[in-house]
């Protein structure tokens, strides 16, 4: 039932009220809790799923926050020490929703509580009679931007002119407001939710969209229908991968990466690999999956990491990924060193040539998997060192996702595409 983060399908099919109810009680049964945090994004399912929730949740009290990024309910959750719950399916369409959930202390799940919350799920039945009662806790959500503010000096983005694509999602307001309070001049796109729009050729996902907005002498940001990643763009695209190896040597050449170590997964461009080996830092490379991140991150001690999607995380900062906050570290970079962003980027690594393929599958994707490992390995040797090759099923959707590196995009797409054709023969 959990894919790389939390719980998500299709609203109303995979993902119902009934679904929900048994998730609360399900936290309510492996923690103990007496209070939860709750948080939302714009979909239309998310009042069903919290009301849901809340049925599940009796017995302890409610902060709602109404719509929030991940990293506020996790924030709150945090502060509190107490679980938190976000309903969201992050990049997914608006007709998909999820749940996600973080232990007390604002923390994705352990194996173990993980496995425990599923255990609880499958022997349950949906929760029926009285609800939890839920009390309005929206103002929070400015502790929470004042908590990200305090990352860096007070205006100290005085000057620079930005683009928000919001993904019409929860971090459409809170962004351009934070931005706003320091210094910075915004103009957005994207920003206005009603539900439906979320993720609609926007954001994260859909770079383009800021590419084309970025005017000269701006830099754009895009953040996920959560606000749980980001991506930026200045005469480039400065994705995850390029986001860690510039903030990972800014922190470095200043004596501030604990270990001289950043945490990446396997999706990540070797030209981050080259440009860490380049500049000192160790790389230790994990599954596909935030929660894998951080767990690698906490057993070493170590302070950076992320994922090429724009999922980084500053765990001397936060307890889980952070688009908003990733946003103002990476443009403090910028600001102290005095330097275009894009420039800056440009420095930090020479991206390696990556195309990816997402293939929709109909049965088993480990069946599908199995079957396409000969033609895998003839691409992978054909390569050799030149290039690496990844096929694996996603964590969060229906989809094999074919991933390959070559020295010219033409090699890496043409044998991208060799794959996905196998993927798809396969699967169908």
């Amino acid at each position: 039932m959990f894919g790389t983060d939390g719980i998500r399908g299709r609203a109303y099919r995979d993902v119902t009220p009934d679904t929900a109810a048994r998730i609360g009680a399900a936290v309510v049964s492996v923690f103990g809790c007496e209070r939860v945090v709750l948080g939302h994004d714009p979909r239309p399912s998310a009042g069903d799923l919290i009301d849901g929730l809340l049925r599940g949740l009796r017995g302890a009290e409610v902060d709602l926050l109404g719509v929030a990024p991940t990293p506020a309910v996790a924030f709150c959750s945090a502060a509190d020490g107490v679980p938190g719950i976000v309903v969201s399916a992050s990049h997914n369409p608006y007709h998909d929703n999820g749940v996600k959930i973080f232990g007390p202390g604002g923390r994705k799940l352990s194996d173990g509580e993980q496995e425990a919350v599923a255990s609880a799920l499958r022997s349950s039945a949906a929760p029926r009679g009285a609800a939890a009662v839920a009390v309005d806790a929206s103002a929070r959500l400015d502790a929470y931007l004042q908590g990200v503010a305090a990352s860096v000096r007070p205006g100290a983005l005085e000057g620079m002119r930005l683009v928000v694509d919001g993904a019409n999602g929860a971090a459409s307001a809170p962004a351009p407001t934070l931005l706003r309070r320091l210094g910075a001049s915004v103009r957005t796109v994207a920003c206005a939710p009603n539900g439906r729009n979320i993720n609609d050729g926007c954001g994260a996902a859909s770079p383009g969209l800021i590419a084309g907005e970025t005017r000269r002498g701006e830099v754009g940001l895009a953040f996920d229908g959560d606000g749980d990643r980001v991506v930026a763009y200045d005469r480039r695209l400065i994705d995850g991968d390029c986001i860690i190896a510039l903030c990972g040597i800014d922190r470095h050449e200043r004596g501030r990466l604990a270990g001289s170590t950043v945490v990446v997964t396997v999706m990540s461009n070797i030209g981050l690999h080259r440009a860490m080996a380049s500049a000192g830092i160790a790389v230790v490379t994990t599954p596909v999956g935030d929660r894998h991140v951080l767990s690698a991150l906490e057993d070493g001690g170590w302070e950076l990491g992320g994922e090429q999607s724009g999922h980084v995380v500053f765990r001397d900062l936060a307890t889980t990924g952070d688009g908003l906050l990733t946003a103002v570290q990476l443009l403090d970079v910028a600001a102290r060193r005095g330097e275009r962003l894009g420039d800056l980027a440009a420095g930090a690594m020479t991206r390696h040539p990556q195309v990816l393929r997402n293939v929709a599958v109909g049965r088993g994707a480990a069946e599908v998997l199995a079957a396409v490992q000969p033609a895998v390995e003839k691409v992978r040797a054909g390569l050799g060192d030149r290039g690496r090759v990844l096929v694996r099923p996603s964590g969060t959707e229906p989809l094999i996702r074919v991933m390959v590196e070559a020295p010219s995009e033409a090699e890496a797409a043409s044998a991208a595409e060799s794959l996905a054709a196998e993927v798809r023969e396969r699967a169908g």
